[in-house]
């Protein structure tokens, strides 16, 4: 059965047959035409056309005046009682409201966070990689895996930038050191980083991680390092430099994103924030 439209509010609800509305007039239309032409007369300097538009605005000025005033002219407007509005039903339901951060009332962005070993993990397993692919351009291009561990401990040791191509072919014991050290440290710092980044990207944050992250630190390299050690960045090759930075945002951002989440404090209730283990007291659906 098709249910008919219900017009109006309740409280609007009616004996009356007809009401009073406002009677129509179209006194300020033509008040408005004529202040159109005394303004097109001055255009095309034309006094006359601006004379008749004055003449016109004010007739139609008194005219407005006499609809409103002494008396505002009415017009009743029937009423359809068929389409009155039903009247209103109360009834006895409650509203159950919502405490903070249940079912995710209210909770601010990130609602569950990736530990710090998580991101020193993936930090780690992408440096391996980054590492992996170093060595394998070194191979590739200069048929040598010391040349990007020497490029690497140039970061440390500025003089390295000065080193011919045969030089920074060779084993340099304190420059492996060097760079294995600062490897290890900058990958887990940049580890963690992407444990705290990723639960604030959007979906596919392994892939923003992976693919964004990597571009845009690869670039703040290059400029900071063409200001500061030049004849370092010579020797550098982008393109394989941006794959390894893609390679370690990849292999981390998916190790630290199959991480177990830890839920924030503020989705915790007051017996939990306050480590509270009782019966009917901690909530039921309580993450371990």
């Amino acid at each position: 059965m098709q249910q008919d439209i219900q017009y109006g509010e309740a409280g609007e609800r009616s004996d009356l047959t007809a009401i009073q509305m406002p009677a129509p007039t179209l006194w300020p239309l033509v008040l408005a035409f004529g202040v159109m032409m005394v303004f097109a007369g001055i255009a095309i300097h034309t006094a006359l056309i601006s004379y008749l538009g004055i003449a016109i605005a004010l007739a139609a000025a008194v005219g407005w005046w006499r609809v409103v005033i002494p008396e505002e002219e009415h017009e009743a407007c029937p009423i359809d009682a068929g389409k009155r509005p039903l009247p209103i039903q109360v009834g006895a339901r409650s509203v159950i409201r919502l405490q903070l951060g249940e079912d995710s009332h209210r909770v601010r962005i990130p609602e569950e966070i990736h530990p710090y070993s998580a991101g020193i993990l993936g930090g780690l397993a992408g440096g391996a990689v980054m590492a992996g692919l170093a060595c394998l351009y070194g191979l590739i291009a200069h048929h040598s895996i010391w040349y990007p561990v020497n490029l690497l401990a140039g970061v440390v040791i500025p003089s390295i930038g000065h080193e011919t191509e045969a030089q920074l072919q060779a084993f340099d014991g304190f420059a492996l050191g060097s760079a294995f050290a600062g490897h290890l440290v900058i990958s887990m710092l940049v580890g963690v980083l992407y444990a705290v980044m990723l639960p604030m990207f959007p979906k596919f944050a392994v892939v923003w991680a992976g693919i964004l992250m990597p571009i845009i630190w690869s670039g703040v390299i290059a400029t900071v390092l063409s200001l500061v050690n030049p004849t370092l960045n010579e020797h550098i090759s982008w393109p394989w430099f941006v794959a390894c930075q893609l390679g370690f945002g990849l292999v981390g951002g998916f190790v630290i994103a199959r991480s177990t989440s830890i839920r924030t404090m503020q989705s915790w209730t007051l017996a939990e924030r306050a480590f509270v283990d009782a019966p009917g007291i901690s909530s039921k659906d309580a993450k371990k």
